[in-house]
């Protein structure tokens, strides 16, 4: 970082840098935007950072007065306009340089800003929509091919890959219920009674929990009815990972879940919203409230309830550690008593 230019823009207050850095101030604990109006502090007690989070990692709070952990309201703007171009292109292709001409701003400005609300950028939100087009034609569409043109793929080998990445299955295993689909899971017992890990080649895919092992074998194969189930007690790659979850919930020490591959499959805002879910720390909680206001989308609370609920993987995205406003713990997947457990056991770091 130039950080001479980075403190004579924040001396400037200039708004050109909003979004460019954060600072610190070490006498304060807290860090702001460079266009903040509080009185500027002195200059050996600043440190730069290029994101809020870096700051808050590093041990600062956000400033109440400027809010650097909040998108500004134009931002939130220009990121609203540019979803709804991409909602409306369906299916077309759309380049980030006629975005920016759409919207009168430079493709530099609307990656930036775009990224930074959202979370993704504007080729990852439209390759989103054209797989979340694909799984609706695959449903709707007589064959694979008809299915990718009206998902507005160029080919069907680009159509081939990108749904063999995303959606862990090839276009017509997808359009068959999952047929094709190579599974391997587990069921074994555990602090919190019966746990399901399951796995594609890519990674953990589910992690379930319930009262009998039955159960959590008809609720796998209920969602993924023709894909090819296989329970395989002995993988090593699933004994090795179901044991590192079990030695988490007896008491171990959260770090080896970090390692754990997964292969979480769903919408770009989905995918947003469990990210943010695993960067809440063991022992803390947050509201739906809070994590849309988190994001940009101070409105969008029941949105990120739906999120957390349509989570398959348990403790890793750890959606047990999102409350109602005030605290309720409200509703889990897998039983209110879990999550009560798992927060209680996390608050009091066993």
């Amino acid at each position: 970082m130039n950080t001479q230019h980075f403190w004579q823009a924040v001396l400037d207050r200039d708004p050109h840098y909003d979004g460019v850095f954060v600072y610190g101030v070490r006498s304060t604990g807290i860090y702001c935007r460079p266009t903040c109006p509080s009185r500027r502090p002195r200059p050996d007690n600043v440190v730069f950072f290029a994101q809020p989070a870096q700051a808050q990692a590093a041990g600062f709070r956000p400033c109440r007065r400027c809010a650097p952990d909040q998108p500004h309201a134009p931002d939130v703007e220009i990121a609203r306009a540019a979803c709804a171009l991409i909602e409306a292109a369906d299916g077309e292709r759309l380049t980030l340089h006629e975005l920016g001409e759409r919207l009168h701003l430079s493709p530099f400005h609307v990656q930036r800003v775009f990224k930074r609300v959202m979370g993704v950028s504007p080729a990852q939100m439209i390759r989103q929509r054209r797989r979340e087009r694909a799984k609706t034609a695959l449903r709707q569409q007589p064959s694979v091919s008809a299915a990718t043109y009206e998902a507005g793929y160029g080919s069907s080998s680009h159509f081939y890959t990108d749904s063999q990445a995303h959606f862990g299955m090839t276009p017509a295993a997808y359009q068959q219920g999952g047929a094709g689909m190579d599974m391997h899971y587990t069921v074994v017992e555990c602090a919190l009674g019966w746990m399901l890990v399951a796995r594609t080649p890519r990674g953990i895919c589910a992690v379930t929990f319930g009262d009998t092992s039955d159960a959590l074998e008809a609720a796998l194969r209920a969602e993924f009815p023709a894909a090819a189930l296989q329970r395989a007690d002995e993988d090593a790659l699933l004994r090795g990972w179901s044991d590192v979850l079990r030695t988490y919930l007896a008491g171990g020490a959260p770090a080896a879940l970090a390692a754990l591959p997964l292969d979480m499959q769903g919408t770009a805002f989905q995918a947003r919203i469990w990210q943010v879910l695993r960067d809440i720390p063991g022992g803390e909680t947050r509201s739906y409230g809070e994590i849309a206001r988190q994001i940009g989308q101070p409105t969008a609370a029941r949105a990120v309830a739906r999120a957390c609920a349509t989570n398959r993987i348990a403790l890793l995205i750890p959606c047990h550690r999102v409350l109602r406003e005030g605290g309720g713990l409200s509703g889990y997947r897998w039983g209110v008593e879990r999550k009560a457990a798992l927060l209680k056991r996390e608050r009091e770091g066993a």
